[in-house]
């Protein structure tokens, strides 16, 4: 909803500039001009500086796609940076993803040999548990 509100604000802005500038003084020129640099700062402001600001901290809208041919597996907030984990089951790799403000300076870290939660590799284990398995039942008594 932010965003949204964000937008409105800067469209507001164009609007007054070219109202207030072109048609009440006459000076169109100046007010395309100011409309332009109005609308730059805004697009400039919010890529850069206020996108990940927004949706971590007061609920604005980001999307972002997961890559085909990998699996979601987690996303996490590093400071103002969103961090996102896919597992790439064709390389048998665990792939984190840095969203990082205006798309600069992004970080990847891959993780060769990753199975998460041993994808798909517990066959015949016939209800025992072992180290490696998530337990049915709590280890200690509640």
């Amino acid at each position: 909803m932010i965003t949204y509100l964000y937008w409105v604000l800067v469209a507001i802005l164009i609007f007054l500039s070219l109202f207030l500038v072109g048609a009440r003084m006459g000076k169109w020129k100046p007010a395309v001009i100011l409309a332009v640099l109005v609308w730059l700062a805004g697009t400039v402001l919010y890529y850069f500086w206020l996108e990940q600001i927004f949706v971590k901290r007061l609920g604005g809208t980001m999307t972002l796609s997961v890559p085909a041919g990998q699996q979601h597996i987690a996303a996490t907030w590093k400071g103002d940076n969103l961090w996102i984990e896919n597992y790439d089951p064709e390389t048998n790799r665990c792939i984190f993803r840095e969203y990082s403000r205006g798309n600069l300076l992004e970080g990847q870290v891959v993780i060769e040999n990753c199975h998460p939660l041993r994808a798909g590799g517990s066959t015949g284990n016939s209800g025992a548990e072992d180290s490696t398995t998530i337990p049915k039942r709590p280890r200690t008594a509640l």
